[in-house]
């Protein structure tokens, strides 16, 4: 009786793997490993900036095309304040969809290159959290540089550079 085979699959299925297969492996595992490594996309990173204030930013630094991503910004206030500002540059969310923002600023303006966002009174020993949400817009290649500053009103207690590389 002779065996009959669905489409796309014969004998020399059955009887063990030829170069093809191992190719296939070894092109998979290297896909693995390197999204293991982080080369698609990696995990959020914080950095840390001291000054007037201290100033912590978590956020990814390699990102891809269209995904989503969260920022939290964190001020640690050495000294009371009339009203917290967190600035961010506007070449950092060049070709970018900021989705939320949380808390919502009470006011928010652009003045100097810089996105502002004003929280108001805050004293000394006080830390303020703020949430960001966005999303990669698809002609955005390569990635964009820019910066996250905590002010007093228009003076800067603190700055930090980020650096967000995105994949295709």
């Amino acid at each position: 009786m002779t065996q009959s085979f669905p489409d796309g699959l014969s004998q020399r299925n059955l009887n063990g793997h030829d170069r093809r297969s191992f190719l296939s492996f070894f092109l998979l595992a290297g896909l693995m490993a390197a999204g293991l490594a982080g080369l698609f996309g990696g995990p959020s990173r914080t950095i840390q900036a001291e000054g007037e204030a201290d100033l912590k930013v978590k956020t990814p630094t390699v990102l891809r095309n269209g995904m989503i991503f969260e920022t939290i910004v964190e001020v640690r206030l050495k000294q009371p304040v009339d009203n917290l500002v967190i600035g961010v540059a506007g070449s950092l969310w060049q070709d970018m969809t900021i989705n939320t923002m949380i808390p919502a600023a009470g006011e928010e303006s652009y003045m100097n290159g810089f996105r502002h966002f004003a929280f108001g009174e805050f004293d000394q020993g006080d830390t303020f959290r703020f949430k960001i949400d966005g999303q990669i817009n698809p002609p955005l290649f390569d990635g964009n540089f820019g910066v996250i500053a905590a002010f007093d009103d228009k003076r800067k207690l603190t700055s930090i550079p980020v650096n967000i590389e995105v994949l295709p």
